[in-house]
């Protein structure tokens, strides 16, 4: 696979336009244990005058699949905001790498939900990450 490829069975997000349309293209893969999976390939904008990908890609990368989990856990969907977002990076990304933020959602409660999960290149892990999410249903 070339470095521009994008995995089978991931397809563009389609998120709302936005925020999101700078910062991705995100890609959302075949459901892992009941939750999906939402993929990265890193390009030039997300590089940083360290040849690597930006701190704040991997965050957001982590927002957007934690909150993801979140939003697609039941139907009508829930629409979460962050509460609180941890990320501990254990390595760095490199333009051309193919990401995939994996989560659980640990607690879905009756306002609150609790998500954890890591950051993936292929087998090695590149970030853990957690977050809680409030909401509210409709």
């Amino acid at each position: 696979m070339d470095d521009t490829a994008i995995p089978e069975g991931f397809k563009p997000a389609a998120f709302t336009p936005g925020f999101l349309d700078h910062g991705g293209p995100y890609f959302l893969g075949p459901p892992v244990d009941g939750v999906r999976v939402v993929g990265l390939r890193i390009m030039p904008h997300h590089i940083n005058y360290q040849d690597s990908a930006h701190g704040g890609v991997i965050s957001t990368l982590a927002d957007v699949a934690l909150s993801h989990a979140v939003y697609d856990a039941e139907r009508p969907r829930l629409a979460p905001s962050t509460v609180t977002l941890t990320v501990n990076y254990l390595a760095g990304a490199r333009l051309g790498d193919w990401l995939e933020a994996r989560v659980r959602i640990d607690r879905l409660g009756g306002r609150t939900a609790y998500t954890s999960g890591g950051i993936w290149r292929g087998e090695e892990q590149l970030a853990t990450m957690s977050g809680v999410f409030a909401f509210r249903r409709p």
